[in-house]
């Protein structure tokens, strides 16, 4: 048994902090959270005790990364890793890169496709005690059409990748493509019903077809699992919440009737601000970038706050993914979703809620508060996150518990 005690505490209800707080874990739930003076000492328990003026909060969740992926910038080096990697080197990879995430706060993400199925084996890995890391969902590879968002051209007619993404075509070839994930072991499904355009001078078009969205979202719900949507924006992303998809990723130019829709059916938005703004950041830093490039950069970036103000108005749900593994490191960017939220007009305590019991409730795990039979995933702030929240990007300041059990802690 263990108390751990604090100035305050933030519990993820949205609750106002809570001060002199402590919270008892037994094994790898929470069995009490509330004043210090109420809990009390049990005989025997185990204490720890949060520096002077720290916090204790319930454990990090981003809703959307790439574990199997280095962050990298240049597009060329990017692209170079595919051709260099091994999958079970990028597996490799992928634990330091979990490891990252957890030493961070992050004691919960969800992954967004990868190749080869690491990331669902990573996932495994770290659930059955054998490797250490965040817990994971994961989907397997993403189901795209030929040539689309996660299967772009580029490459040499010669060149040709296995296993590297989930290519289908027409409904019936997008129903076998749940159908392999789901053998596989995916958790959920990722679909790219909508691909950000750079052609001419439209900013977004359909990838899928009204059909084939319908038809993957309805083999996967009947298979009971989830279905996560790569959007931008207009009628695609409008198709994507009519056919099923509960959840809509970046969606930048989200129109008052999506959003509308999205209320009613409790669809997630999950608007990856952090790399909006270094993608756009990147973009800048490139004088011989294509026009179309830096026009969408450039529109995407300023699209993005009103969009999440006009889904705050609306009671969208909305949970907090950073896209970390593209143009942001794993573990030391994430947290910058956060700040940005922030930034966007949310309280710190609304975003720290984001970031925490909205994402467990995404992902349907149940973490995210810290209330009774919650998992025990607690961070021991030395600091307070609500008057300044920039703390929580700081592993110094930082110690992580996942299901009670303290993480251990990376070198620098």
């Amino acid at each position: 048994m263990i108390v751990f005690r604090a100035d305050r505490l933030i519990d993820g209800t949205g609750a106002p902090p809570l001060e002199g707080a402590a919270v008892l874990v037994e094994g790898e739930r929470i069995l009490d959270a509330g004043r210090a003076a109420d809990i009390g000492m049990p005989q025997g328990a185990e204490v720890v005790e949060a520096p002077a003026g720290g916090t204790l909060m319930p454990g990090l969740v981003d809703a959307h990364v790439h574990l199997a992926y280095s962050g990298q910038a240049d597009n060329r080096a990017f692209r170079a890793e595919s051709t260099t990697l091994n999958y079970p080197a990028i597996a490799l990879r992928a634990v330091r890169y979990a490891r990252e995430s957890l030493r961070h706060g992050y004691t919960s993400v969800r992954d967004m496709h990868a190749p080869g199925g690491t990331i669902i084996d990573l996932a495994r890995a770290v659930a059955a005690g054998r490797v250490e890391g965040p817990r994971i969902l994961a989907p397997g590879l993403g189901l795209t059409v030929t040539g689309g968002h996660m299967d772009q051209p580029g490459f040499a007619d010669h060149m040709a990748f296995a296993n590297m993404n989930g290519v289908c075509e027409g409904a019936d070839g997008f129903r076998t493509g749940v159908r392999a994930q789901l053998k596989r072991g995916a958790d959920f499904i990722k679909l790219n019903p909508c691909v950000s355009n750079r052609r001419d001078e439209r900013l977004y078009r359909f990838e899928m077809t009204v059909e084939e969205i319908r038809a993957a979202c309805d083999e996967a719900h009947e298979q009971g699992v989830m279905v996560a949507a790569h959007t931008s924006g207009g009628p695609p992303l409008l198709a994507a919440v009519e056919g099923g998809c509960d959840t809509v990723e970046h969606a930048h130019w989200a129109d008052d009737a999506t959003l509308d829709l999205m209320a009613e059916r409790g669809t997630w938005l999950v608007p990856t601000l952090a790399v909006n703004e270094a993608s756009t950041a990147h973009v800048r830093a490139q004088p011989d970038a294509p026009a179309l490039t830096r026009r969408w950069a450039e529109e995407s970036e300023a699209a993005k706050w009103p969009r999440l103000t006009r889904a705050k108005a609306r009671g969208v749900r909305v949970a907090a993914g950073s896209d970390a593994g593209f143009f942001l490191r794993h573990g030391a960017d994430n947290g910058r979703e956060i700040e940005l939220f922030v930034e966007g007009g949310y309280t710190p305590l609304e975003a720290i809620g984001i970031a925490t019991a909205s994402g467990a409730d995404l992902m349907g795990i149940e973490a995210g508060r810290l209330t009774p039979g919650k998992l025990a995933d607690i961070l021991v702030v030395d600091g307070d996150p609500v008057g300044d929240i920039t703390v929580l990007r700081d592993p110094n300041r930082l110690r992580v518990f996942k299901g009670g059990a303290e993480a251990a802690s990376l070198p620098h």
